[in-house]
């Protein structure tokens, strides 16, 4: 699970994880950011686009200029994403060949 202690959707989803018996393996991608490679990995098994797990409501989206209707190479936004690991929507819980973004946790 793609996790950050300081979001309130990561801690209820893990609690909503741990209270059906499940105690995830968590990812601390603030402090080791995911590679391109394993952004590709989680963006197969969500069966979605880069675009759709960023979050351009953080500062740092401004900062760096990056939009929702920019248009950009698959590749160029998980280059993005790796290198600025805030923009990374959370959490994302992988289960085997699936993942889950837990917005609502109950969505997991």
């Amino acid at each position: 699970m793609y996790y950050n202690p300081k979001c309130s959707k990561c801690k209820a989803t893990l609690t909503l994880l741990q209270d059906n018996g499940i105690e995830p393996a968590l990812i601390h991608y603030l402090e080791t950011a995911p590679s391109v490679a394993e952004l590709e990995a989680v963006l197969n098994k969500l069966g979605k686009g880069p675009k759709d797990i960023i979050r351009f409501n953080e500062e740092i989206a401004g900062k760096l200029g990056v939009f929702p209707s920019d248009e950009r190479a698959d590749s160029e936004w998980l280059k993005i994403i790796s290198g600025n690991p805030t923009l990374l929507e959370r959490p994302i819980v992988i289960h085997g060949d699936r993942a889950a973004v837990g917005r609502p946790p109950e969505r997991v």
